[in-house]
């Protein structure tokens, strides 16, 4: 097996109310743990990807087939979701926070863009913060399992932060109300490791 399952950072009731223990269980146990075969079965399948990490394999995602850019996009994405998140969220500070003043007017604009793209991305997918090659902060979505560090996609940059608008993320609690999801989400945001992501872009 060229990839494993990422263990989650904290226990599956962790993050209760905001996302209950059912829909974690079997979020990790289910949906990633089959976005991790699926990817091992395309990397299996082409010598050349053997040995490559998943950033390798994804910023060259526009040459491989659909089998590796879904699942390997969907590994990916989820690992990075669960480390996004903690009990008790937070606030950003320090650059992080000089840098949502300075490129979007602030954390309740943040917010209010990010929840934008998260509900107004039809169908399946995701909700991003970036920060681009100059170090602007941006926010972005992407349709199913795809993410910014993909070359096949429009808005490429280092993803800060990121949010599954996928139904089977949030449809337990939230039944089809992305929106209350979208805006319960912020209380177990991560701001810490938010910052540590940026810190490491922007230096």
């Amino acid at each position: 097996m060229a990839f494993d399952l990422p263990p989650l950072p904290y226990d599956y009731d962790a993050l209760e109310p905001v996302i209950d223990a059912e829909t974690m269980r079997f979020h990790h146990d289910k949906h990633h743990k089959a976005y991790t075969d699926k990817l091992n079965e395309g990397v299996e399948k082409d010598a050349a990807l053997q040995g490559k990490s998943i950033e390798d394999i994804l910023g060259m995602i526009s040459s491989q087939p659909p089998l590796v850019r879904n699942n390997g996009g969907g590994y990916w994405n989820h690992d990075f979701f669960w480390k996004s998140m903690k009990k008790g969220g937070g606030q950003p500070t320090g650059k992080l926070a000089e840098a949502i003043a300075r490129d979007l007017g602030g954390l309740d604009q943040l917010k209010e863009q990010f929840n934008a793209k998260g509900v107004g991305q039809f169908g399946s997918g995701w909700a991003w913060l970036i920060a681009d090659a100059s170090g602007t902060l941006k926010v972005t979505s992407t349709p199913n399992q795809d993410n910014p560090l993909m070359d096949a996609v429009a808005d490429r940059g280092t993803p800060l932060l990121g949010n599954d608008v996928w139904e089977h993320a949030y449809y337990l609690t939230y039944r089809n109300d992305r929106a209350a999801y979208l805006k319960a989400w912020w209380d177990v945001v991560d701001w810490d490791i938010v910052g540590q992501r940026y810190e490491a872009v922007a230096g």
